[in-house]
């Protein structure tokens, strides 16, 4: 049995825009992010809260859709938001952050994914040695990158690596420069502004980002250069271009 969560937030806007009436000009969303027309283009930018700001989850939308959207909270920061909704005595004003996928509601994104494709016991193996660490109960439970949830002394460790058709979970110490990469190539890109300079990239939701060069391959794909090595780059995984605050792209990961 397979499942699969498609959380492209743009085909979320397509499809309400085709479904609501033409007389509605805009579409409000809660989502932390802001935009601003500039000499006539409209811009996404990241939200003033940058634990909060959500461009990496919206950096698919297209212009049209961008040029019907709100973000009517997007220049706040979470506190404000949160003391507004004290001041009107919301319902929600002392509910806790979401930190899953908001449709599931009170169901954990861990009980969800068990309750669909259940568990199964696979090895953990250190990725540079080839040693045996320990077991797992199933490899779609891990994501590129994890830390938590390992149950492994001697760490920190990371995931590095996962083969779906052995189950077998690869995982790295922190101190191994070796799974370290300053490169990547990327594809299905969505510009969203074509003239740009000093460029960062953001691998991963959070407010981490960095500094990066591109160097395109041909019409489809662009090889990434990081002034700063990343541990937690994986073929699949989202990478969205800044200047400064403002989105320029987002893309696909290669490999």
């Amino acid at each position: 049995f397979k499942i699969k969560i498609n959380l492209n937030i743009e085909k979320y806007f397509q499809a309400f825009f085709e479904k609501i009436d033409a007389s509605f000009d805009k579409v409000a969303s809660g989502h932390y992010a802001r935009l601003v027309t500039n000499n006539g283009h409209i811009e996404l930018r990241k939200a003033p809260d940058p634990v909060k700001d959500q461009t990496y989850f919206l950096c698919y939308m297209q212009k049209p859709q961008l040029l019907r959207a709100m973000f009517p909270i997007g220049h706040l920061q979470k506190s404000e938001v949160r003391a507004i909704a004290e001041n009107f005595r919301l319902p929600t004003m002392a509910r806790k952050d979401s930190q899953g996928i908001c449709f599931l509601g009170k169901i954990k994104y861990r009980d969800f994914v068990k309750f669909h494709l259940g568990e199964k016991e696979g090895e953990i193996i250190e990725k540079k040695s080839g040693q045996k660490l320990g077991k797992h109960n199933g490899v779609w439970f891990y994501t590129i990158g994890q830390r938590q949830g390992l149950g492994l002394s001697g760490g920190p460790w990371f995931v590095s690596d996962k083969d779906m058709n052995s189950n077998t979970l690869f995982i790295s110490h922190a101190d191994d420069e070796e799974r370290l990469k300053n490169t990547f190539t990327i594809s299905a890109i969505n510009w969203l502004k074509t003239d740009f300079e000093n460029l960062s990239v953001k691998l991963r939701h959070g407010p981490h980002v960095t500094k990066c060069s591109l160097n395109p391959i041909d019409k489809d794909s662009v090889n990434v250069t990081l002034e700063e090595p990343d541990a937690g780059i994986a073929p699949g995984q989202f990478a969205v271009f800044y200047e400064n605050d403002t989105v320029v792209a987002g893309s696909v990961i290669q490999h």
